[in-house]
């Protein structure tokens, strides 16, 4: 069994990937990584290592201990993280090279990568009371339907309750079914309870399943329509000129009047932000959206941090970027000033604003005896800051958080993951409950989901479905041949499924671009959603659905294909977003390697019956553990 690199070290050993760093600082000449893997193993094999005498150097050898493998997972991490740079060599592109980073020299200085890994989360298991017990059977004509962990979530009397709930195991049931006692069984108030979630979809079949139930009156929101509502109520002692929420048509207008100003038009911005690679198989209007979006999320990142905007094109090591940086600057300067004179808000405006008028007019904050959040994992600081305002009014009031820390994968876009597994650092005497029963995927794809996330030390969840299950992993010679598999295997797989029942997943746009090409080039109906597109995508019945995982998160389907399983993909090497990454390098607590490992986590556990991992290339993405290798082996 192969150990963990850096997720999982023993005592003393957190600190060895500092030692990469090091090395790179100490040759003093460009390396390939196969170089510094061996440099930092020791091997005299290497040609390398012998006519440049590096096995003199400091840090030869300094990763003994570690298998090859662990040290080529720990060099990606760093590379993941943006603390090492891969480039191409001067005269061959296809020669590639590393080097430490600005931020990898931070590092050093101040070491922060394994402050970020998965640790404060108090695993205990979910223990049931006597008493409990007692209460289970008085209330079996309401509860006998569920397990004793959703039995425990929906009941428990516990003032603040961090719900773990795993993928598959009900988590929207047990909280409209909390929600459903609260009313019908403690007499409480609806008004005086608030249920919050993230999208304005799952607010909607929120409000659609207590309805079902029989409740009404509760007030169930986004964090943005909640601060909606009270902006508006109180827009006159907010701002001081009539101040609307920004619509799509707002930012095209925006962007259009940024742009003009430093004479460029859509076309010759998108020419110089995107790379050459970066524009194929992408319309105009695919790249004008992703840079409008861009330009308006690094906007939004500075005013979720609470900073002034300034010209990061000094952030920027590579000078190929730094006149792309700063045209995006001076864009977003533009932004932020039109919006100002216009009266326009955009979302992060919404909840600051909400949050900056209730910190002065404490007497405005609505009164709650229950909270409930959704989704906690995604949190960001500014949700958490409104939701301390909110539990601030009343000090009697009950959380209830549920999430899953084995799904947080928008640390990208400000969410999280220290507010989950911090959870009772904040709150002591809080209650953790563990949903571990899974009931959408078979026994065997149980099993591989849990050996994807080992490192995670979170309890393993157990599969209520006996079914076979088919897991397979198909290596091909080419990406184009990968494409036509899963062509040719829909196509056998329509003869007896729905196209509603399969999905197929990348990690990159590209990867679906193309393949929507090839299904529309042979008549098979289909909807492409991507985590690029804001507006709703509407679906046919009938249609298979090609989604990259950020954009397919809480939905399933019987058959799934993962495309795209190799180390350029997982972690993801490729970025769409040339400037916004440089602009959130400082986010220090995201570990980009941790967040792509559990976004495969969420790719493979939206199966039931059949899962496909497919890739091209040397070999497939080092997510694919030994243990997973077996099983998939075994079929």
């Amino acid at each position: 069994m192969e150990k963990e690199a850096i997720c999982d070290l023993g005592p003393g050993k957190e600190m060895d990937y500092l030692k990469i760093l090091r090395a790179l600082n100490e040759i003093e000449f460009s390396v390939g990584k196969n170089l510094l893997i061996d440099f930092l193993y020791g091997s005299m094999k290497n040609e390398s290592v012998k006519k440049n005498e590096l096995f003199l150097l400091h840090n030869f050898g300094a990763l003994k201990k570690y298998s090859l493998i662990e040290i080529r997972e720990m060099v990606d991490n760093l590379i993941a993280n943006s603390m090492i740079e891969v480039s191409s060599l001067i005269g061959n592109k296809f020669a590639h090279v590393l080097g430490i980073t600005s931020k990898g020299n931070s590092e050093l200085i101040n070491p922060l990568l394994n402050k970020k890994k998965m640790n404060g989360l108090d695993i205990k298991k979910t223990e049931i009371s006597d008493e409990e017990r007692v209460l289970f059977k008085e209330l079996d004509f309401f509860l006998s339907e569920f397990n004793d962990g959703q039995k425990k979530s929906i009941i428990s009397q516990k003032k603040n309750i961090l719900c773990i709930a795993g993928a598959g195991s009900g988590k929207t049931t047990v909280l409209t079914k909390r929600i459903e006692f609260l009313v019908k069984y403690k007499s409480i108030n609806p008004s005086k309870i608030l249920a919050i979630t993230f999208t304005r979809k799952a607010r909607q079949e929120m409000e659609r399943r207590l309805a079902s139930l029989g409740v009404s009156g509760v007030s169930v929101e986004t964090f943005n329509s909640f601060s909606e509502k009270i902006l508006k109520k109180y827009g006159n002692l907010i701002y001081d000129m009539p101040t609307r929420v920004m619509s799509y048509s707002d930012k095209i207008l925006a962007i259009s009047l940024a742009l003009e100003n430093i004479g460029l038009n859509m076309n010759s911005a998108t020419g110089k932000y995107f790379s050459e690679s970066q524009r194929n198989n992408k319309e105009q209007h695919q790249l004008s959206a992703i840079f409008m979006n861009d330009c308006f999320s690094i906007l939004e990142y500075f005013k979720s941090k609470n900073q002034p905007l300034y010209d990061f094109s000094i952030d920027v090591d590579n000078s190929k970027d730094i006149e792309t940086a700063k045209v995006i600057s001076s864009v977003c300067r533009d932004l932020e000033s039109h919006m100002q004179i216009q009266g326009l808000r955009d979302y992060t405006d919404q909840i600051l604003d909400t949050i900056n008028f209730f910190k002065k007019n404490k007497d405005a904050i609505p009164e709650f005896d229950y909270i409930l959040i959704d989704e906690y994992q995604d949190v960001n600081a500014m949700q958490v800051e409104l939701i301390d305002l909110l539990v601030s009014k009343n000090p009697q009031v009950n959380l209830f958080a549920v999430g899953d820390p084995r799904q947080s994968i928008f640390g990208w876009r400000g969410s999280d993951i220290k507010y989950i597994l911090k959870f009772e650092e904040k709150y002591p005497d809080c209650e953790i409950i563990h949903l571990v029963k899974n009931y959408r995927s078979s026994r065997k794809i149980v099993e591989f989901m849990n050996h994807s996330i080992k490192s995670m030390k979170v309890p393993d969840l157990e599969s209520s479905n006996s079914k076979e299950a088919e897991i397979k992993l198909l290596d091909f010679d080419s990406e184009e041949a990968e494409h036509y598999f899963v062509l040719k295997r829909i196509q056998d797989l329509l003869k007896n499924v729905g196209g509603e029942e399969i999905f197929v997943l990348a990690r990159t746009n590209r990867q679906l671009n193309e393949l929507s090409n090839k299904l529309k080039s042979v008549n098979i109906s289909h909807v492409l959603r991507t985590d690029e597109l804001k507006k709703p995508v509407l679906a046919n019945k009938g249609d298979i659905t090609l989604a990259t995982i950020h954009a397919i998160k809480g939905l399933e389907a019987k058959i799934v294909f993962v495309i795209g399983c190799n180390e350029l993909n997982f972690p993801c090497k490729a970025s769409d977003h040339p400037v916004i990454e440089v602009v959130k390098i400082d986010m220090q607590e995201y570990d980009k390697e941790e967040e792509e490992k559990r976004l495969f986590y969420v790719a493979i556990s939206r199966a039931k019956e059949k899962l496909f991992l497919s890739y091209s290339g040397k070999k497939p993405t080092y997510f694919i553990n030994s243990e997973m290798m077996a099983m998939v082996r075994g079929f």
